[in-house]
């Protein structure tokens, strides 16, 4: 096909790639006919965005031009090359999928569709935090996504490279929220799918918005050192290529340097030793390529003969692959007095492996034979899918992903043989739950190594591991959860005891969230009669009893429950971005807080987020109740930014409060007022009113007013009246004022 080539400029050809950039890419592994069908989708994409402008002003098709560079620098297929090209026309453009089908077929159209619906996961942010279940229900998505077809995923680390590459244009907050996104799941994505070319930018890119001076302090530090170091990794590399040739080995020798984010982890490390940046021994990097798996413990021999190993650091992922694929022999050795290197050594097709993960298997005319099997490369990722239908909730979801799945990973044998991939630190309870969940519940001991070991013992690359069991045992201990005893460091294995628990406990746990609920509920002067929908949206449950009894097994929290209803609720009386609305009182008849450009407005406080003298705030212009007052970053009033009705507002120079009316019921008893009172005093909060009413079959109702600074204290208050000797109950009292006392 002939395509007119883009005029290479002096530019940021990672940033701003050009058509020249993406065709040399190709011609290293695709025959002209294959290049063709890739070029001819660029030139549907660039037609589609024909005026689409980025952020920064430059032309959008640099967007997806720069997601198929990086494929192509991987080696992918033409349809994971054309899907990257072609990733936001269906959302962009509104191109169909019937149409992606009919122009380039149904692999592509697939994997378009695919990436299409991960870009469109994005994650909320609540109160300025990111909204764990929505975040967790995305992630579950994509590994669902990843699952079925990997060279999605693989595009959507494509498009997150080059967002992090252009992330200057965006807003301070955005950059570190994308960044922090960034380094959690898709820094250790790439790294858990075996991509470190990818890994290592992102994690170098997400640094420098996330610590920006630590990372200008390591850049100026390894720059500073620059000449030193090359002149080093050049004497020692020649010393190790004469050694290797007096053997008659055959092999590349290689210096490399650390990304600046491992530096960093590097510094932090050795900073908790007493050691300084000039200590750190393994900046300094050689890589060995042979050409078999004998050549490479045959060079690790005439490494150790030519240099002294350091103890302790040497590991084999050759015989004992990470579960990424990733193979290689890793040693450290002194090649001075006081220096050391790091020494990588892999066959040729083991750095391919090592470089692209994954990316490999749809290499073009790729020998599948001698790369890792599928099933064993994703076993941790189909394993992940099984597991995601189990866990309880976001908490649990995104503990395991980080907990189990990207973090540093221990090799286990079980007696047969068998490799089992563990987190860092398990133990062999982790390892028991891990084979099967009533290996779990059965176990009573466990073998390491052939001798006898506590359940807590922390296991190592290599171990044996059987464990005893017995069908008589009463299932877990609970001192199996207790994290100070050590017993189990996995997310999945704390899922699975913590179930156990539940099923056991469920009838007395729904017990214990009707009450809890019922009791968070009339503080809001709610009841539970009549709001079912609500408890059952709040909590994502199917039924009611689900629903309690994640209340009462501490799943979820009664009140995030009861605030979640009463939010529902306000919803549906007025559309207004606000829960609950608390009358206002201030200390003198001046306002607590001014609207400007406006004056003698009825102005209220906006319990949502409950916006305390001296926050950042706005205001929403209700339709009959005045001007409700939000904080700034409160999640109802950010999704209303273009509304005109929102409205600037300020505090006044004094401290405003919210007035409450309280009503208290308990055990008529000497000193009970004087206890809730001490109760207020302690809280700082300011009581206006009191009455007490006439005792009723020894039950007596006390009704007061307080003058609190917000909803939080108000909230901290009740509960803590909650806990008075001989209270039943505390609630809000909307029934008229109280009559002073």
């Amino acid at each position: 096909m002939a395509t007119q080539r883009v005029a290479a400029e002096v530019v940021d050809l990672k940033k701003h790639p050009t058509l020249d950039v993406l065709v040399d890419a190709l011609e290293q592994y695709l025959p002209a006919d294959d290049r063709d069908r890739v070029l001819g989708a660029y030139e549907f994409a660039r037609e589609k965005h024909e005026g689409h402008l980025r952020r920064s002003g430059h032309p959008y098709i640099e967007h997806p031009l720069a997601a198929a560079v990086t494929c192509a620098e991987l080696q992918l297929d033409v349809p994971a090359l054309q899907a990257a090209l072609l990733h936001d026309v269906m959302e962009d453009c509104g191109v169909s999928r019937s149409q992606l089908v009919s122009e380039f077929g149904v692999d592509v159209a697939k994997l378009v569709d695919g990436a299409t619906k991960l870009s469109a996961l994005q994650l909320p942010r609540v109160t300025g935090t990111i909204d764990r279940e929505v975040q967790a229900e995305n992630l579950r998505k994509m590994f669902v996504a990843m699952a079925d077809d990997v060279r999605v995923v693989i595009v959507k680390l494509a498009d997150r490279l080059h967002n992090m590459r252009t992330l200057d244009v965006m807003r301070p907050d955005k950059q570190v929220r994308i960044s922090r996104e960034t380094m959690d799941i898709y820094a250790p994505l790439a790294a858990r799918l075996g991509i470190w070319q990818i890994r290592a930018q992102l994690e170098d890119l997400s640094f420098k918005y996330l610590e920006p001076e630590d990372y200008r302090r390591i850049s100026d530090l390894v720059a500073s050192r620059r000449q030193t170091r090359e002149r080093y990794l050049d004497q020692i590399r020649v010393q190790l290529e004469n050694a290797l040739t007096a053997e008659g080995l055959t092999a590349q020798v290689r210096g490399r340097v650390k990304h600046l984010y491992s530096i960093h982890e590097k510094i932090n490390k050795y900073s908790a030793q007493g050691k300084s940046f000039d200590d750190i021994y393994d900046l300094l990097a050689l890589r060995v390529l042979t050409e078999s798996t004998s050549d490479c413990y045959a060079v690790l021999g005439v490494v150790h003969g030519l240099w002294r190993p350091l103890a302790g650091e040497f590991d084999d992922y050759i015989a004992s692959p990470r579960p990424s694929g990733y193979q290689s022999l890793h040693t450290t050795a002194f090649w001075s007095p006081s220096h050391a290197v790091e020494v990588q050594i892999r066959t040729q097709q083991m750095d391919r492996e090592a470089e692209y993960g994954v990316a490999v298997h749809w290499a073009y005319k790729e020998d599948r034979h001698n790369a890792m099997n599928d099933r064993e490369r994703l076993s941790w990722l189909r394993q992940l899918v099984d597991w995601q239908g189990e866990l309880a909730g976001a908490e649990d979801f995104l503990e395991t992903l980080r907990s189990d799945v990207f973090q540093d990973q221990v090799f286990v044998h079980t007696p047969k043989g068998e490799i089992m991939a563990l987190r860092s630190g398990a133990t062999p309870l982790d390892f028991a739950f891990r084979i099967h969940t009533d290996v779990g519940y059965q176990c009573v001991g466990a073998k390491v190594n052939g001798r006898l070991a506590r359940l807590s013992t922390p296991l190592e690359n290599g171990d044996v591991v059987e464990i005893v069991t017995s069908r008589t045992a009463r299932g877990p201990s609970r001192d199996w959860l207790n994290p100070a005893l050590g017993y189990v460091t996995t997310q999945h294995a704390r899922t699975k005891i913590r179930q156990w628990f539940n099923r056991q406990a469920r009838t007395e746990n729904i017990a214990r969230g009707r009450d809890e609920l019922d009791r968070e509920l009339r503080r809001l002067s709610l009841r539970l009669p009549g709001v079912e929908a609500e408890v059952l949206e709040a909590t994502r449950s199917k039924s009611m009893e689900d629903a309690l009894a994640a209340i009462g097994a501490g799943d979820v929290t009664a009140h995030a429950v009861a605030l979640k209803v009463a939010a529902a609720g306000d919803e549906e009386t007025e559309s207004e971005p606000t829960v609950e609305v608390v009358e206002r009182s201030a200390p003198s008849s001046v306002e607590a807080v001014s609207v400007l450009g406006g004056s003698n407005m009825l102005t209220r406080l906006a319990p949502c987020c409950s916006p305390l003298v001296g926050e950042a705030i706005t205001g929403f212009i209700t339709r009959s109740r005045g001007v409700t007052i939000h904080r700034e970053d409160c999640p109802n009033i950010v999704s209303l930014a273009d509304d005109e009705r929102i409205v600037p507002v300020r505090w006044n120079t004094f401290r405003g409060l919210t007035e409450a009316r309280l009503r208290v019921t308990g055990w008529d008893r000497v000193g009970l007022a004087r206890d809730v009172a001490g109760v207020c005093a302690d809280e700082n909060v300011n009581m206006v009113s009191f009455v007490t009413g006439e005792p009723d079959r020894g039950a007596v109702t006390l009704t007061f007013t307080v003058e609190a600074s917000g909803l939080r204290q108000l909230q901290r208050v009740m509960s803590k009246l909650d806990g008075v000797h001989g209270v039943m109950s505390v609630e809000r009292d909307h029934q008229g004022p109280a009559v002073n006392g």
